[in-house]
């Protein structure tokens, strides 16, 4: 379904969107970073990882990846990825197509560069526009394109997986950003062994696409040409936990934020207060634990209720000793 129409139809439309300014600064330093047949990336991918001998200018391969829908394009991917393996050497395959199955459903996936070495080993490049100071990025920028340039490893292990031999994916990555406050590029090597790991882990725990088919009511429809409140009741079929980090990954985060707040639903202050807090799953549940505004309730021994009382009581405590002190002021 197209998850922006839909939450647009419901009332609630997506926050995503980069700006103008920042879209065409990231295309031009793309595009100088790839520029004469993608000399300077593959320059920097052999001083950061090897891999063969020094790349010569103009004796790379450059493959023409284009092809008629994503099957096709991931078909002719696969294609010279196999070719460029055999060749033996320098090849820089721009904006490939790759697959991968998540949940049963094919996704395609494009990252914005594959290097194949002269020693047969491929290799994932992630180039972003946030700078590099002084041989250093922001570790939440860098982390987030780690955990995506893994996926791409992990959908790149799948194409390598249909060779004889079976040429390796190398889990260093190829980090490509400005250096400094230029707008000339630098590469870090970023291992992406953990992210890979992470990512197998989730892929394997994800309820398939039919099984969740199965469970829907009969006649659930997505069709955004629907009323608004039909839709809110298909969406509302599917299971969903909202946490603040679905702003940054999902279309429909304001809407399932706004049914999590009215629900009362802890996961809406964050993952990690959600682990915290144990069985108490609503924020009424935790007021009643602490002993907020009403009677005591949950189990004493539990250690988020004992810890809900002691805050409290140390609130209490604050709050008592605050007002003494400012009467004495008086």
């Amino acid at each position: 379904m197209d998850k922006t129409a839909l939450a647009l139809s419901l009332g609630s439309p997506s926050g995503f969107g980069q700006s103008q300014f920042a879209f065409m600064r990231g295309n031009a330093f793309e595009a100088r970073v790839k520029a004469d047949g993608g000399a300077e990336l593959l320059r920097l991918t052999h001083g950061r990882l090897g891999g063969g001998p020094e790349p010569v200018p103009g004796e790379s391969a450059l493959p023409d990846l284009s092809a008629a829908g994503p099957e096709g394009r991931a078909a002719r991917t696969a294609l010279a990825l196999r070719e460029a393996t055999e060749s033996g050497g320098w090849t820089l395959l721009d904006h490939p197509m790759l697959a991968l199955d998540v949940a049963g459903t094919l996704a395609f996936l494009e990252p914005d560069a594959v290097v194949v070495h002269p020693d047969g080993s491929w290799t994932v490049v992630e180039i972003k526009s946030f700078p590099m100071i002084d041989g250093s990025a922001d570790a939440a920028k860098v982390g987030a394109a780690a955990r995506q340039a893994a996926v791409y490893a992990l959908a790149l292990e799948r194409v390598a997986e249909r060779l004889d031999p079976v040429p390796p994916v190398r889990h260093h990555v190829l980090l490509v950003c400005p250096k400094d406050f230029s707008n000339l590029p630098t590469a870090s090597a970023i291992d992406v062994r953990r992210q890979l790991s992470v990512t197998r882990r989730q892929l394997a725990r994800l309820t398939r696409v039919e099984d969740i088919a199965a469970e829907l009511p009969e006649g659930v429809t997505f069709d955004v040409r629907r009323p608004a409140a039909e839709l809110t009741a298909a969406v509302e079929a599917v299971p969903a936990t909202y946490a603040p980090e679905c702003l940054s990954a999902c279309e429909l985060a304001f809407h399932c934020r706004t049914r999590a707040r009215e629900e009362g639903e802890v996961t809406s202050l964050g993952r990690a207060i959600r682990g915290e807090l144990g069985g108490l799953t609503t924020v009424s549940a935790v007021l009643a634990a602490a002993g907020v505004g009403s009677e005591e309730a949950g189990d004493p021994a539990d250690p988020a209720v004992a810890a809900l009382r002691r805050a409290a009581g140390l609130r209490a405590e604050a709050l008592a000793g605050g007002g003494a002190l400012g009467g004495a002021s008086c």
